[in-house]
């Protein structure tokens, strides 16, 4: 039988721990990340230190103990924990004759090649060039860089730099121009998505812990499209940088909007941070947010803190969350269950799922409030309005009226107040 699947790339990861409590957890999300990227770790090191090496990023004892491990686990690159500078990534990759890249260019990779929708593109795009951009070195034009004679002085390698960084800014400028543009129609979207009154919830995750199983386990639960709307499942961080967005539809009416957004991880550079605030302006206009965590997971706690970090960074604060606790099912306890605002279950449960959606529905429609109403049979657009913006438990058709049990939002509370029975 012939394997068509690609082989891939041994990598070395390796980093430097400044006595970092949360060093352990740092290597095994990079561990993660490596394989995310269609590669497979052999080996790792890392080197306490109280300082970074300003040029080569470890002590020359550790590069040449990474060399001699590295090779003979056959890798052909070398992964590391943190940004480095271009210098260092130079000096490395001379003294270890692999290929270096830091956590900033995996990470970059990777959403380079999950990216699908025509804004991700771009949001990749973006943060790339950004990250190119303080990286362009004269040595990589191949030309001189200094040349006695030349115009001001300058060398036909260094104007060729100069010549690049325009390019790039150029290109920057360009693409943030276009992103506002679809940033504005994504916007839009979301606006319509509003009006209707059904409510949102955006689900945030730091990792991989089971996020999408849960989204289709609630669509195949509540949903009567059930398989035909189910999201992709892929046991990887980042299986996709694409926001899907769905409707469930509980008992008695209610419905909520559900969104499943890119996972979070710590040490998230900067300009992806920047470049994905729009991508994440489901999470921003949710009215509740689901941090789904992995409950058999040791970091735990890391993760809750880095989804937390995250949220802080792209502005997302007072917005009511619960935490579910994922994965119950591979650890001594029982489940599910409710602890206070919380919940422990697994995605793979019914009974865990009926549970998580009697959560949602008591957290999201918390401050709905029930009317009697009586609306006179010429009010046909405000019997629509409210089978739309509403959920509706009852509707009589009477001679005085439609007689109407409904429970309604804040906003539209006022507006039905002199149809009250």
């Amino acid at each position: 039988m012939i394997d068509n699947q690609p082989k891939k790339t041994k990598a070395y990861i390796a980093g430097v721990n400044l006595n970092d409590q949360n060093f352990d957890y740092y290597m095994t999300e990079l561990a993660n990340l490596t394989e995310a990227n269609n590669m497979e770790v052999v080996g790792q090191s890392f080197q306490n230190a109280e300082s970074i090496v300003a040029g080569t990023y470890f002590g020359v004892g550790k590069i040449n103990e990474i060399r001699t491990m590295a090779q003979g686990l056959k890798a052909k690159v070398l992964v590391l924990n943190d940004k480095l500078t271009p210098v260092q990534i130079r000096n490395l990759e001379k003294l270890t004759k692999m290929r270096v890249i830091d956590r900033t260019e995996l990470i970059l990779e990777i959403f380079a090649s999950r990216a699908r929708t025509k804004q991700a593109k771009l949001q990749v795009q973006l943060a790339r060039l950004q990250y190119e951009l303080p990286r362009l070195h004269p040595s990589e034009n191949n030309l001189d860089q200094q040349r006695g004679g030349g115009f001001a002085n300058r060398g036909a390698g260094e104007s060729k730099l100069e010549l690049n960084r325009r390019t790039i800014g150029k290109q920057i400028s360009a693409i943030k121009k276009e992103l506002k543009a679809v940033a504005g129609q994504e916007e839009i979207k979301a606006a319509r998505r509003n009006q209707t009154r059904i409510p949102n919830r955006a689900r945030d995750v730091n990792i991989n812990a089971g996020k999408s199983t849960t989204i289709n386990g609630l669509l195949r639960e509540f949903s009567k499209e059930g398989a035909d709307k189910e999201v992709f499942v892929k046991n990887m961080l980042f299986a996709t940088l694409d926001t899907s967005v769905r409707r469930i539809n509980l008992k008695d009416n209610f419905s909520f909007i559900l969104s499943d957004t890119v996972g979070f991880i710590s040490k998230l550079p900067h300009n992806l941070v920047e470049s994905f605030k729009a991508t994440l302006q489901e999470t921003r206009d949710a009215d509740l947010l689901i941090n789904v965590v992995d409950a058999s997971d040791p970091n735990m706690v890391q993760m809750i803190r880095t989804t937390q970090n995250v949220l802080d960074e792209i502005g997302v604060k007072e917005i009511p969350m619960i935490t579910a606790y994922n994965k119950a099912d591979k650890t001594d306890r029982n489940y599910p269950q409710i602890e206070g605002d919380d919940i422990l279950y697994s995605a793979i449960d019914p009974k865990s799922i009926k549970l998580l959606a009697n959560l949602i529905t008591k957290r999201v429609f918390a401050n709905y409030k029930k009317f009697d109403l009586i609306l006179p049979l010429s009010a046909g657009k405000e019997l629509a309005y409210l089978h739309d913006r509403a959920q509706v438990l009852r509707e009589d058709y009477q001679d005085d009226g439609v007689h109407i049990e409904a429970n309604i939002a804040p906003d539209d509370q006022g507006r039905f107040r002199q149809y009250l029975a």
